[in-house]
């Protein structure tokens, strides 16, 4: 697996040296961003102020924009948060000549052997073999150094028999957030209650009244008053959500208006889901997306293509999505997650190897 360095650029250079610092405007109502304002993207941004240091702003992320708190720092917030007398960044020039620099060749891969793992330059392929092992040694090195691994997942997960293997990850550390929506904790939950998916029992069979299965899941969970109090109750004894629940990992389902229920524990604002999604996304160290194109995207427009150690500096935030279908992965690069890695397989196939590859890489 190759790996990369971060090459800050050069603020020496005249061009830089001579830029002015970024010049901002005042918001004049809440939640409405002045004309002209600097939108950003996921790559690093460095900010130029009026004491001449170039810095990183906080919480990166794409379709943002810049704001200066009264600090003198700098933050990336969404256009919907801004309020009457925050200083935005105005103007539109990338290269710094406006005092905001896009740096996006930062990241130069080490000499070594090859792999697919190439920051911001991996090909989606059904054809392209896929590097497990570099997966599983990415994982293992976010849990030995308390990284922060996003996982998001769609509902085919839970149907195909991929479902125990993210327990297994859960249980083991492997994951630090699940970001999902309200099919895939309903489709887990009618596992663990009733034993069907969607009213399919393991095998793929249908059973007599299954369609209904689903609700009968969501009644019960609104009964008991959260997936927790069903967890703790003694309803709901295994599967995801209830590994969740034991590990303390925290998840977020984002609802739709297709949702069925939906069961309590589900944001059906989608700014509040948004909200509470970018808690985590801005702690992420990697991301691991499984058949799922909404959340896919959504995540992936909130997670910048970089985070800052505190130990190792810029590092680049692996992203890794999964689907069986190449439109997919691709339509998540070209909406602006260009850092993605795309797997083009099935998420029963994918869970279970990567589960084996983590089992190698740990016993060594």
């Amino acid at each position: 697996m190759p790996t990369t360095r971060y090459q800050a650029p050069d603020f020496s250079a005249p061009h830089l040296v001579a830029a002015p610092p970024a010049r901002t405007a005042a918001v004049t109502q809440d939640g409405v961003l002045p004309d002209g304002f600097f939108a950003t993207t996921n790559l690093p941004t460095y900010v130029k102020g009026t004491d001449g240091r170039w810095t990183l702003p906080r919480e990166p992320r794409m379709d943002g924009v810049l704001v200066r708190d009264a600090d003198g720092v700098w933050w990336v917030r969404e256009g919907r948060r801004v309020r009457r007398g925050d200083l935005v960044v105005v103007g539109a020039a990338e290269d710094g000549r406006e005092g905001v620099l896009v740096h996006a060749h930062g990241f130069v891969a080490e000499a070594g052997p090859g792999g697919d793992f190439h920051f911001m330059s991996s090909q989606v392929s059904r054809e392209k073999p896929i590097d497990y092992a570099a997966i599983a040694r990415m994982l293992v090195e976010e849990k030995r150094r308390g990284g922060y691994v996003l996982w998001v997942a769609g509902p085919a997960l839970v149907h195909s028999r991929a479902r125990d293997n993210l327990v297994w990850f859960i249980r083991n550390g492997y994951v630090q957030a699940l970001l999902a929506g309200n099919a895939v904790a309903v489709h887990d939950i009618e596992a663990a209650i009733v034993g069907t998916t969607l009213g399919m029992t393991s095998q793929g069979e249908p059973t007599p009244g299954g369609h209904a299965a689903h609700m009968r899941a969501i009644n019960a969970v609104r009964r008991a008053g959260s997936i927790a109090a069903a967890v703790r109750g003694g309803l709901i004894t295994g599967g995801i959500m209830h590994a969740c629940v034991v590990e303390e990992v925290p998840y977020v389902l984002g609802g739709s208006i297709r949702d069925d229920g939906p069961l309590p524990d589900v944001f059906t604002d989608v700014v509040e889901a948004q909200t509470a999604t970018r808690a985590h996304t801005v702690q992420a160290t990697m991301a691991v997306m499984i058949a799922t194109a909404l959340h896919s995207i959504a995540v992936g427009n909130m997670l910048p293509a970089y985070y800052e150690d505190p130990h190792r500096g810029l590092c680049e935030l692996p992203t890794v999505c999964v689907d069986a279908s190449e439109f997919l992965v691709g339509k998540l690069k070209d909406r602006g997650t260009h850092q993605a890695v795309g797997v083009v397989t099935n998420a029963q196939d994918f869970m279970s190897i990567l589960r084996a590859a983590v089992e190698r890489e740990v016993a060594g």
